[in-house]
């Protein structure tokens, strides 16, 4: 295992879901410290890896990360959603050999209490992007009731998600992470191991960055894309993001198209992308859950493009 400093989630079982690939480009849509992108770069000598992150933070700490690999690795700046478009209109069909998307925020944004990602943080932010425009702020002060009470049903799924807004509004504007999380914390679901705030600051999170538009936006351009050959590995950590995936990699599955409604198949019954490699999200061992935290939550689904 190498040194790096946090240890990526499932990065066993993302090097072996690669492990197959011998040549062309692997592509991880999401770098943050550089921990996933060096384990495929180090267990697969002849393939070329490019590796995107929207924070420049990360960008100038993998930058360093990867130096050893420097005339395999590319780095990009930009939300995933945008350049893997890109790359995908750059390359052959056939040359991209692998996708990797860890989906969340990262551990070295977790770290920066000034990123606002943090209960004990001090001010309010959650921007990946720190350039970007929407905050947490923005979200928490500015936000109508109604849309308040959007984000918390649709992304927080709190089963009080009027009262957690009425809460809110009644007590803005907020400063902190810190004091948001304490104002909200009486009305909060208790008794899991997680902070009583968890599920509403994860909430306003997905808003702010729009990662479930992100994946699917992901999910749409590797559809698209009609790539051969191709093993996407997609790493989530919410019920939302999971359960987006499934439903995608199911349907790409299906051989036929015709509605549930037709006597017979008129489509021609030749439409799967490819096969489901795990029917069962893929989930952490023994010791690695003892030894990070984060990883309880993470589930990676395969699926493995078609040669045509």
């Amino acid at each position: 295992m190498q040194n790096i400093p946090h240890v990526p989630v499932l990065y066993r079982e993302v090097v072996d879901a690669f492990s197959s690939v011998e040549t062309g480009i692997v592509i991880d849509c999401t770098m943050g410290y550089g921990g996933h992108s060096s384990l495929i770069l180090e267990s697969n000598p002849n393939i070329k890896l490019i590796a995107i992150d929207q924070d420049q933070t990360a960008i100038d700490f993998s930058t360093k990360r990867l130096q050893p690999f420097q005339d395999r690795v590319e780095i990009r700046k930009g939300r995933f959603s945008s350049v893997i478009k890109e790359i995908l209109q750059e390359y052959d069909n056939i040359n991209i050999k692998g996708i990797l998307a860890d989906i969340g925020v990262s551990s070295l944004q977790l770290d920066q209490k000034e990123r606002g990602f943090s209960f004990e943080s001090d001010n309010l932010d959650m921007r990946m992007d720190k350039e970007s425009g929407l905050s947490a702020s923005e979200v928490v002060n500015e936000y109508s009731r109604d849309e308040l009470e959007r984000v918390l049903f649709e992304y927080g799924e709190l089963r009080n998600y009027k009262k957690i807004a009425s809460v809110i509004i009644s007590n803005r504007p907020f400063h902190s992470a810190k004091e948001l999380s304490e104002a909200v914390k009486p009305h909060m679901p208790h008794g899991k191991k997680i902070h009583p705030a968890t599920l509403l600051m994860q909430a306003i999170r997905i808003e702010v960055n729009d990662e479930l538009g992100e994946l699917k936006s992901l999910l749409a351009s590797i559809e698209n894309a009609k790539l051969q050959d191709t093993k996407v590995a997609i790493i989530s950590f919410h019920s939302l993001e999971d359960r987006i995936v499934k439903q995608e990699f199911s349907r790409w599955a299906k051989s036929c198209i015709c509605p549930p409604e037709a006597m017979r198949c008129v489509c021609g019954n030749n439409h799967a992308l490819g096969k489901i490699i795990s029917k069962k999200p893929i989930t952490a061992q023994d010791d690695e859950l003892k030894e990070n935290a984060r990883s309880r939550s993470a589930k990676m689904r395969l699926f493995q493009t078609d040669i045509r």
